[in-house]
């Protein structure tokens, strides 16, 4: 099964008299990130909470935010005085120096970061123990979130893979005409270079093999082939962590599509490469988004 780096879950438990909310999103990353919003009480729980979504929500930048609210709406807060008559100072000057009405500053003031702050409870252990639980109904909703864009990715980059099959199937009827082109090709140069009378036919058959070897793409047709059958078993395959694998497949029939490109020497197969190219830009652009 796949998974997608794309993630979202949120739930919501009561305690008490409060609501706890959790929410979690995540966004592509080579590494796991998980950046944490949790009310002042819980810093000490970060460890424990990164630990929680790093063991189930595998790679990706995760942002997780943890909410506790009064249901009824009225917690208690604290006014920071020091910090409120030093706004006040500070905005007056600026307002009388610029001739700004000054009657809303006091509400201006309020609403600035830190001035007026809820006061922090001591952290409650049964009211933790309803964070974690609201926090893995958050995740179980996160992980199916991931799954389900997982299998639209799969499915998308199956059908990739079978293109880029196809189309290396397509090559066949084409090889033996590129033989012939480049045969009377060669011969034509020598004829035009030396004289029809003076090619040496024996010379000229070993130097058509040797060329003919060097351009060879029977091995990088076997090659892709097996890469793109590895690419769909991976797929298929129950492991969900497989980004990076996926990823360092598509580097190798990348690498098979380029060098049968540079040994095509035919337009018709030069047509089959630009398709697989094509195909594979797509995969890579799902690969990165896949856990």
């Amino acid at each position: 099964m796949l998974l997608s780096m794309t993630g979202f879950g949120r739930a919501i438990q009561s305690f008490d008299s409060k609501n706890i909310s959790v929410e979690l999103r995540s966004l592509n990353s080579k590494f796991t990130d998980v950046r944490l919003k949790l009310p002042q009480n819980y810093k000490e729980k970060e460890q424990e909470i990164k630990k929680l979504v790093m063991d189930r929500a595998e790679r990706g930048k995760i942002d997780v935010n943890i909410e506790i609210q009064a249901i009824t709406g009225d917690e208690q807060f604290s006014l920071n005085i020091p910090l409120f008559r030093k706004y006040v100072k500070e905005l007056k000057t600026i307002a009388d120096e610029e001739q700004i009405p000054s009657s809303d500053l006091i509400t201006a003031v309020m609403r600035l970061p830190n001035v007026v702050t809820p006061i922090e409870e001591a952290l409650d252990e049964a009211e933790w123990k309803t964070v974690v639980s609201t926090l893995n109904e958050a995740l179980d909703k996160f992980v199916a979130f991931r799954e389900q864009e997982g299998k639209s990715l799969a499915e998308d980059m199956s059908t990739r893979i079978v293109n880029i099959k196809g189309n290396l199937e397509q090559i066949a009827p084409f090889e033996t005409n590129r033989v012939v082109k480049i045969k009377e090709k060669m011969l034509r140069h020598l004829e035009e270079f030396v004289g029809k009378k003076n090619v040496d036919q024996n010379r000229y058959e070993q130097e058509v093999l040797f060329y003919l070897e060097k351009i060879d793409i029977n091995e990088e047709k076997v090659r892709l082939a097996q890469h793109c059958d590895y690419f769909l078993e991976q797929l298929r395959d129950d492991n969900t962590a497989k980004g990076r694998k996926l990823s360092f497949i598509s580097q190798e029939i990348g690498r098979e599509i380029n060098t049968l490109g540079s040994k095509a020497y035919s337009s018709e197969i030069q047509r089959f490469v630009v398709n697989m190219k094509n195909e594979l830009e797509k995969v890579k652009e799902q690969v990165a988004n896949s856990v």
